[in-house]
């Protein structure tokens, strides 16, 4: 399906990311608009009145909002391409949970890393490593979570890995040397284009969370 495509984002975002990624596998143009967080635009509020959140993607005028969503609707709008999700119902529906996961455990663990209080960051940094040896015990010894496809769980988790430097340097979390098949996995998904093109520097990302807590 044709039609003028704008992405709303912050550049750090890990779901802007997924959505960027998404739209390259498909071979989409469209019109990036960077979103300034602190100032957030006319349009933003426009498009996503209840959220008030990046990323946003509007095709033809009409908004889709929050990453895995919109990612879902990206395969399915554009589908003369190879499917981001499973054509099986029960892959399809596993795919779904694991992405899930990814939102509700590894990203609120994540979060919990850089809470204020010591024993809250040391609680968050064990709760994230467990969370992603979960996701490493689901990857088993596949390259990808789909299987040799890269895909729609790929998508929802390897946007992370733009911020596995910051956790490193400012947390002393080594996620190499405790989930090291993640790391593999992780390392292996920017071979492909469409990763590699849309992916944060890691050392960019790092000095930008490092400000962020510094205020």
């Amino acid at each position: 399906m044709a039609g003028k495509v704008v992405l709303l984002n912050f550049w750090p975002s890990p779901f802007g990311l997924r959505v960027k990624i998404a739209l390259a596998e498909k071979g989409i143009k469209y019109e990036y608009k960077e979103e300034d967080l602190k100032n957030k635009s006319p349009l933003l509020l426009e498009m996503n009145p209840i959220n008030k959140q990046i990323p946003v993607l509007i095709h033809n005028g009409k908004p889709v909002c929050e990453s895995l969503i919109i990612v879902q609707y990206i395969d399915e709008v554009w589908n003369n391409k190879s499917s981001l999700l499973p054509s099986d119902p029960y892959q399809r529906a596993q795919a779904r949970f694991w992405a899930d996961f990814v939102d509700k455990k590894v990203y609120v663990a994540s979060r919990k890393v850089w809470r204020p209080k010591r024993e809250e960051q040391e609680e968050g940094k064990k709760e994230f490593l467990e969370t992603l040896k979960t996701m490493e015990g689901e990857l088993g010894d596949k390259p990808y979570f789909g299987g040799e496809t890269f895909g729609y769980v790929d998508i929802s988790l390897i946007p992370f890995y733009s911020w596995f430097h910051a956790y490193k340097v400012l947390d002393n979390i080594n996620i190499e040397a405790e989930c090291p098949k993640i790391i593999t996995w992780a390392k292996r998904c920017p071979q492909k284009e469409t990763v590699a093109k849309n992916f944060p520097e890691q050392k960019m990302v790092y000095e930008f969370v490092a400000q962020s807590m510094k205020k």
